[in-house]
């Protein structure tokens, strides 16, 4: 079973940067694609996606540009560098692995077998 775990959240003002780790552990299988997802009210919103065997990344249109997905296969953790960063881009940030083959969007959180904790973003004018 995949173990999750975030970190690099913090508190920033407005055009600041932050980078998020995701740090994956207790895994047989290699994930198809890790994810990042935010939330600041009741629902999840997927933030960028990357695809483990090519490196392929997806982003939602609110971070193009200023945030990047990235993975270092040594360490087997995955980052989201997150540049400009901007009030509307505060809350829990969380990491999940998709396992298991899903035929939908990578957006959707029923694609996803393993979520870590979560790390908290505060972005301040």
């Amino acid at each position: 079973q995949v173990q999750l775990a975030e970190s690099g959240g913090g508190s920033v003002q407005a055009g600041g940067s932050l980078r998020l780790s995701c740090s994956a552990s207790g895994h047989t299988y290699t994930p198809n694609y890790v994810a990042w997802f935010r939330q600041a009210g009741k629902e999840r919103e997927g933030v960028a996606v990357i695809y483990i065997s090519n490196g392929k990344t997806i982003y939602a249109n609110s971070v193009k540009g200023r945030f990047t997905i990235s993975q270092d296969d040594a360490k087997n953790t995955v980052y989201l560098q997150m540049n400009t960063l901007k009030p509307e881009d505060s809350g829990m940030y969380y990491c999940a692995a998709a396992i298991l083959h899903f035929d939908g969007a990578w957006s959707s959180e029923r694609a996803y077998n393993a979520w870590g904790q979560g790390t908290q973003v505060t972005v301040s004018l």
